[in-house]
């Protein structure tokens, strides 16, 4: 197995490296994903060492909490700025390769508030919907146009990570570990398929509240507390969290995110941990 890590912070990215690899089989480099020109350079490099890519993660995200009413424009755009030009800057790098070879597999990292609302991320929320859109509609333009490219788009709920600290517990959900989310990563790049919900109750739960009407998904995410699994979060156990992602502005090489990006040659089925929710 071979694996690129990429992240802003090149330190945690030595780290995780040398935690799952050696022999030089788990690299680090240096990502910021709101800069093309950085992903550019990623890629390219990542390659150079070790060879093709085939399969590429895209993991950016950051998370705050709290109601839209009280976040401020900054905070804002730095989320968009990650969590969405973060995304398309990672496919807009590797999809023209994988197209070139004939061959690979894009996976974006979304979430289950890219499919239901979810109070106190609204921002947040409305940025994972794009992922899930914007990710069915490149897999239906490769399809049209005979581009042998799978993408994956995985619905986390939440993850036991620093992401998540401090949220309350869903009922009929369980929250998942990072393992959980690369064994689902991993089933997908062995059988493709576009849905990736963890754990698997979520894609029923949002089936389900599809076809309710607007009442109804109220009264359930009430009777299962989503309503206030994340608005009414310990804000205690997420001071750290919240300082390092709004640390910066958007689009600064010192910004402090979440792993950024993970890529894999041919051999490499296993991805790292996913740090959203």
């Amino acid at each position: 197995m071979r694996v690129a890590i990429g992240d802003i912070d090149l330190d945690l990215a030595k780290a995780t490296a040398a935690e799952l690899g050696h022999d030089g089989q788990v690299i680090a480099l240096p990502l910021d994903v709101t800069d093309p020109t950085s992903m550019e350079a990623f890629v390219a490099d990542a390659e150079e060492q070790l060879g093709p890519l085939d399969v590429f993660i895209n993991n950016a995200g950051i998370m705050p909490i709290g109601r839209f009413r009280d976040e401020t424009p900054a905070g804002a755009a730095r989320q968009v700025d990650i969590n969405i030009h973060g995304v398309l800057n990672g496919a807009r790098t590797i999809l023209p390769r994988f197209t070139a070879r004939h061959g690979g597999h894009l996976v974006n990292i979304a979430s289950m508030a890219g499919k239901l609302g979810v109070p106190g991320t609204a921002t947040y929320a409305g940025t994972k919907h794009f992922v899930v859109g914007w990710s069915e509609s490149v897999l239906s333009e490769l399809r049209h146009d005979g581009i042998p490219v799978d993408v994956t788009c995985v619905m986390p709920a939440v993850v036991r990570t620093e992401l998540s600290a401090g949220a309350k517990a869903t009922r009929g959900v369980k929250d998942v570990g990072p393992d959980d989310v690369a064994d689902g990563i991993v089933s997908a790049l062995k059988v493709p398929r576009f849905d990736v919900f963890v754990p698997r109750i979520g894609g029923t739960a949002a089936k389900i509240s599809a076809v309710l009407p607007r009442r109804g998904r109220e009264l359930l995410a009430r009777a299962t507390k989503a309503d206030v699994t994340l608005l009414e979060a310990d804000t205690s156990k997420r001071g750290a969290y919240e300082l390092r992602a709004a640390q910066s502005p958007p689009r600064q090489v010192q910004a402090a995110s979440d792993a950024d990006a993970l890529t894999a040659p041919a051999e490499a089925r296993r991805p790292a941990e996913e740090p959203g929710a």
